[in-house]
């Protein structure tokens, strides 16, 4: 079995003082991937380089403190891609690919950091764009390789992946324009969204963010923004999935999905 975890960590050196790296250790992933790193390479050289003996790679964003996205592989990986040849995004850090191919079949594994809408028309826009042109750039890799895309996509498909749907129908994240482009995605886009074939009817287990207002995460008002979106072909290899809240490293939780395939 091929264990694959992600993770928005809201900050690297604030999940891993919260007990991280010991959790990796004990949960023995084969990757993690992880968003909202919010570290520069100097903030990472000589102090996260590594999680629990898993080495990673980085697309970091110009601003400090700012997203920035990693994968930590207990594999070494044959090529790592950075970017999406879209300026603008790829100087956020919100992409990065590792593959691992072969003679027999081309692979790669995804973190990805949708951009979020929540603080206001400006940003809603720039996720609405890059909303545009990450769909044909996953539709030109679909056609070459297998692959699985990790991240917090910040869009929460269905009244199922959120408690409050009635209320949030106006609100970043819950926008029909957002859910139409996902309901694309994993149809005529052909991607298969992990979990959702795995527990296609779960509700409020499934959520993997709570604002930090209120008593959201006691209450478990929560949303479900985090996703393994997979070619049908690794997709069809997916065995379990388990959403880990025993101990809180972020307002996110880690989603794992354990896959019969070997990288």
């Amino acid at each position: 079995m091929f264990k694959l975890t992600s993770l928005n960590l809201n900050g690297i050196r604030s999940a891993c003082s919260k007990g991280l790296p010991a959790w990796i250790a004990r949960h023995a992933p084969d990757c993690i991937c992880v968003q909202e790193i919010k570290a520069q390479h100097n903030d990472v050289l000589g102090r996260f380089e590594q999680l629990a003996e898993l080495p990673g790679y980085f697309h970091f964003a110009a601003k400090k403190g700012y997203s920035g996205v990693g994968i930590y592989s207990r594999q070494q990986p044959s090529e790592v891609l950075t970017g999406i040849g879209e300026p603008e995004f790829d100087a956020e850090g919100r992409y990065v690919e590792l593959r691992f191919d072969s003679a027999a079949i081309k692979r790669s594994i995804i973190s990805c950091y949708f951009p979020s809408g929540s603080s206001g028309e400006e940003r809603q826009q720039a996720k609405f764009r890059f909303l545009d042109v990450i769909y044909p750039h996953l539709q030109r890799l679909k056609a070459e390789r297998e692959f699985v895309l990790c991240g917090d996509v910040n869009i929460a498909h269905q009244a199922i992946d959120l408690k409050n749907w009635k209320g949030n129908q106006k609100n970043s994240g819950f926008l029909p324009e957002e859910r139409a482009w996902m309901s694309k995605l994993l149809g005529e886009g052909g991607l298969v969204d992990v979990y959702r074939q795995l527990h296609p009817d779960t509700t409020d287990e499934a959520y993997t963010w709570w604002s930090n207002r209120g008593q959201a995460y006691a209450k478990n008002v929560g949303w479900r923004l985090d996703y393994h979106l997979a070619t049908p072909g690794l997709a069809g290899g997916a065995q379990s999935a388990a959403i880990y809240k025993t101990e809180k490293f972020s307002d996110h939780a880690p989603i794992t999905i354990e896959y019969d395939w070997q990288v």
